[in-house]
């Protein structure tokens, strides 16, 4: 039997977002499962790597950010803004997403959007069918609201990876 190592990524989201240092029983406990460290980066790339038809990459990065605002995590807040700004989006747009002003931004396709990302995170319950209908009406084809959802799905397990880690590693700094 042939034994397939996964190979680590070049940056790590994750990492980045949870400094831990080699000498660190939550930096042991990580990378235990290498498989796993190894398929979020990989699931992460997957979800910016192109755009999808009706969802530019562009859009894919401001529902991050909204995402991650609407959590409170801070650290992946700073790493979308930042792809955001290596994207050359506009400022204004991703100033005011940030900033959580959604109801200011003039494309009534993004705000929807961005309202139905933060509907999700914050009660979920509400992603239901008239939710998805709303982005419909403001042109989402199928493949963009399958897309759009997969992105909410994923960027939640990221917010929630990232949130244990640091309460991991400050339990430690304060054992």
């Amino acid at each position: 039997m042939t034994n397939l190592s996964v190979a680590p990524p070049a940056i790590d989201v994750v990492d980045d977002a949870v400094p831990l240092s080699p000498d660190q029983p939550t930096w042991a406990l990580r990378r235990q499962r290498d498989k796993v460290v190894a398929a979020t980066q990989s699931s992460h790339d997957a979800m910016f790597s192109h755009a999808v038809e009706g969802l530019s990459r562009t859009e894919h990065l401001l529902v991050a950010l909204h995402a991650c605002r609407v959590s409170n995590a801070t650290t992946l807040v700073a790493h979308y803004r930042d792809r955001l700004a290596g994207e050359n989006a506009d400022a204004a747009v991703t100033d005011a997403v940030e900033r959580g002003e959604i109801d200011s931004l003039a494309d009534p396709r993004l705000r929807a959007m961005l309202s139905f990302a933060g509907r999700l995170i914050e009660r979920p319950i509400e992603g239901d069918r008239a939710a998805i209908e709303a982005l419909a009406a403001q042109g989402l084809s199928t493949p963009a609201l399958v897309a759009l959802s997969q992105l909410i799905a994923f960027l939640s397990y990221q917010v929630r990876v990232v949130a244990g880690l640091k309460a991991l590693a400050g339990a430690e700094a304060s054992a």
